[in-house]
């Protein structure tokens, strides 16, 4: 009898829905050559929901995604749900909500370079030699979950001492948040490279401060065997352009790890290459770490690897399929090698012909797998 997986589907808004066919179709493929199946049941996130139940994140979304074995998520936004009116609904709502609701502290992004596309990088090929870092970012605490707000007519804090507005928002952490992330880092990095980069801003922020406190001591009662190094936030930003190799396993918390992760990105040429995993305590999530490109959307060009990637990372995680995501990373380099391209990673050594939309870069990693 074939085993089934139930695979919670969130399209969302711009270019998701036509990557988001790009991974079902991988997915069959993999679970016909694997003997698996894998069920899909789709729901409602982000933009596309607020239009339809006036909520970034409908109850009956976090039914299905805990209902499901895994969610995938393509992409969520866009402008036209853009508003600075704190009473309005945003899409980034529902997928802080939905990492909140489901558990999901700890984010999880490789930054591996495909070496058929050193030239897509917008950095020398000799510095980019030897990239292979991963991402460990806080997901459920910092800045984006601290209290904030706004007060109005607050005397003083207009334009010339005139009464005006003063806003607010808060980086709280506890010690166990830093902990179970921090733990997450050091297990990743004892089956890597043995190195962790543990990434604050403890010259000015408690937070930071007690961050860092935490950390070296996790480090000394359980994981003296990994190398840890403390790195400003600041210095890291600089040194990821600089020398990124030096890079193994990064942890950091929400925000920071957020503007990283992306600046990371293009090591590998572009935000359309890199994926990630969200996991915690509940159903695990993955999604691509690009936005939703509403630029782009319904033209079918959009580049289909960073959710493919994420597929990858779901087969290993939550499914336990090793060999699947490893014929699904040849299968993509494979391609890669040969020439393939979508606009986004092609360069003027790309021959046009092999410049392909979406539905094309899909079929092609299909046909590699056999299907």
């Amino acid at each position: 009898m074939s085993t089934t997986y139930r695979i919670c589907l969130l399209p969302g808004d711009g270019i998701g829905p036509e990557i988001t066919a790009e991974a079902v179709k991988v997915l069959n493929a993999i679970g016909e050559r694997e003997g698996v199946t894998f069920e899909f049941a789709e729901a409602l996130l982000g933009g596309i929901a607020i239009d339809e139940t006036g909520t970034a994140l409908p109850e009956s979304t976090l039914e299905a995604a805990h209902a499901a074995d895994a969610v995938l998520l393509a992409a969520i936004g866009g402008p036209r749900w853009d508003t600075t009116d704190p009473e309005k609904p945003r899409p980034e709502q529902g997928l802080l909500g939905i990492r909140k609701a489901l558990g999901l502290y700890a984010n999880l992004r490789p930054v591996k370079l495909f070496p058929a596309l050193v030239g897509a990088s917008t950095l020398k090929p000799e510095a980019l030699e030897g990239v292979d870092m991963l991402i460990v970012r806080e997901l459920t605490g910092g800045l984006y979950f601290g209290e904030s707000g706004r007060e109005y007519d607050v005397a003083g804090a207009g334009r010339d001492g005139a009464a005006g507005q003063r806003a607010y928002d808060t980086m709280e952490y506890r010690e166990f948040e830093v902990e179970r992330i921090a733990r997450t880092a050091f297990e990743a990095a004892r089956v890597r490279r043995g190195r962790v980069h543990s990434v604050d801003k403890a010259n000015v922020l408690e937070s930071s401060r007690m961050w860092r406190e935490v950390v070296h001591a996790l480090h000394a009662e359980e994981f003296a065997d990994v190398e840890l190094l403390d790195q400003l936030v600041d210095n890291t930003a600089m040194q990821l352009i600089r020398w990124p190799a030096q890079f193994d396993v990064v942890v950091t918390e929400n925000m920071f790890g957020d503007i990283l992760s992306d600046e990371a990105s293009m090591l590998t040429g572009s935000l359309g290459m890199l994926a990630s995993a969200s996991l915690g305590d509940g159903t695990a999530l993955y999604e691509p770490s690009h936005g939703s490109a509403p630029d782009i959307a319904g033209q079918g060009i959009a580049n289909p690897l960073a959710m493919l990637l994420s597929v990858e990372m779901m087969l290993r995680y939550s499914f336990e399929l090793h060999s699947a995501a490893d014929e699904l990373a040849a299968a993509i380099e494979g391609v890669l090698d040969e020439g393939w391209r979508t606009r986004d990673i092609a360069d003027e050594s790309t021959l046009p012909q092999k410049t392909v939309g979406t539905a094309a870069m899909g079929d092609l990693v299909v046909e590699r797998l056999g299907g």
